[in-house]
């Protein structure tokens, strides 16, 4: 099987992502990674923005659940419970077991499932490798450490290379939304 490192959408931010682009494709559960995706890794519960685009998903019936890779499960609890949402920790990314346990949660399909993450070995080969719809974002709060800036440089071919790339700085790739 054959399977692609490009994501198939990549935006600035997690709210540029909206509950009518996701009915629009048939998504109806969006995995969501955390770190660096949703928040930076050392903010430890969600801001005002990120509830109430939160609760603008779930009044525009999708449903979001974070798919992570932290090894402690301390922060994820904090930070999910304080959005009222779900989770699969230890997650194994990019294996499919922690895609198929969090659709299996959550009674949904690979065809209405999309992931939303920040890495490309991780998020990306996952979600394809899960055969879901990857939409990719820059890191929340930017890369830190020597590592991740290095890691988010090798990432930005394969996010050129996306069908759909709606960064700002690139919107006219982006296509019809």
């Amino acid at each position: 099987m054959s399977v692609s490192l490009k994501p198939d959408y990549v935006f600035d931010d997690y709210s540029a992502i909206t509950p009518a682009f996701l009915r629009a494709r048939g998504i109806r559960l969006l995995l969501a990674d955390l770190d660096y995706t949703l928040a930076p890794k050392r903010v430890p519960e969600p801001d005002d923005a990120l509830r109430a685009w939160t609760e603008a998903l779930r009044a525009g019936g999708v449903t979001l659940a974070i798919l992570s890779n932290n090894r402690s499960s301390a922060r994820v609890e904090r930070f999910c419970g304080g959005l009222g949402i779900r989770f699969v920790g230890h997650a194994g990314k990019p294996a499919v077991r922690g895609f198929a346990e969090a659709m299996r949660r959550h009674g949904a399909a690979p065809g209405e499932t999309a992931m939303l993450g920040d890495k490309l070995l991780t998020d990306t080969l996952g979600a394809k490798r899960s055969g879901l719809l990857m939409l990719m974002v820059e890191p929340k709060g930017g890369p830190y450490g020597a590592w991740n800036h290095v890691l988010h440089a090798l990432q930005e071919p394969f996010k050129r290379a996306a069908a759909h790339d709606c960064r700002e700085k690139r919107r006219f790739f982006c296509g019809k939304p």
